[in-house]
């Protein structure tokens, strides 16, 4: 479903992903690690389409970045870390409007439906977006993901700022998108999250993927050693 195939960006002297080949299958999670300037947000918006790579290739669903950028949007639902909102709109306002811009047109009970899927409560449907905590908007950009039954999920920095119990939350819901068969790539440096919720690990160094492996193999502990001894 997402692959990349020598991934190269260059500013200027500067590389900021060098060869990346990545490949995440139907129904996996693969969190990536790496610290700041390792090259995570780069291979995010290459894979949006956000930015053009140097040289090499990605794909979304055998469609290709480079070829058909405009084409990809239609599998791909993004993210980030802040979710960008209508803050005066109310909960079920904002996943109509993001639906219809998709080309979806759902009657008020399914977009109702839509956001019960993702845990948020119903009394909060109704409710203006600037009331909602990160959590909360987080379970709409979700809804919207359903909404327009995108085939892969990239996710930047999901659980930063979430407390104990929203990541949780956020934890299961990622982990049941996996079980409907969507892909998911999850940019983050929460070890014990990725631990928990990803069938495979990679980490990031200097642009490089310098480490990809299945997760079941570590517990959180041992990830952490590893990643430490790798950055």
């Amino acid at each position: 479903m997402l692959k990349t195939v020598n991934l190269h960006k260059k500013y200027n002297d500067f590389t900021a992903l060098h060869s990346l080949n990545l490949e995440v299958k139907r129904g996996e999670i693969f969190a990536l690690l790496g610290q700041n300037g390792a090259g995570k947000s780069t291979t995010i918006n290459i894979l949006l389409g956000l930015i053009k790579a140097t040289s090499g290739d990605a794909f979304i669903n055998d469609i290709s970045v480079k070829e058909e950028p405009q084409q990809i949007k239609k599998h791909l639902a993004y993210i980030p870390e802040t979710v960008l909102l209508y803050p005066n709109l109310t909960g079920i306002e904002n996943l109509d409007f993001f639906s219809k811009i998709a080309g979806f047109d759902y009657q008020k009970d399914e977009l109702s439906a839509l956001l019960k899927r993702t845990g948020l409560q119903e009394t909060a449907h109704q409710k203006a977006l600037g009331g909602y905590s990160k959590g909360m908007r987080q379970k709409v950009g979700i809804a919207i993901a359903l909404a327009k039954d995108a085939k892969v999920l990239l996710l930047d920095e999901p659980t930063s700022g979430l407390d104990p119990i929203a990541t949780a939350e956020f934890t299961e819901i990622v982990r049941q998108l996996g079980k409907e068969g969507r892909t998911v790539l999850m940019a983050t440096h929460d070890i014990f999250n990725a631990v928990s919720v990803a069938t495979n690990i990679g980490i990031m160094k200097q642009g490089e993927l310098v480490q990809n492996l299945p997760s079941k193999e570590f517990t959180a502990k041992e990830l952490q050693e590893l990643y430490l001894k790798t950055i």
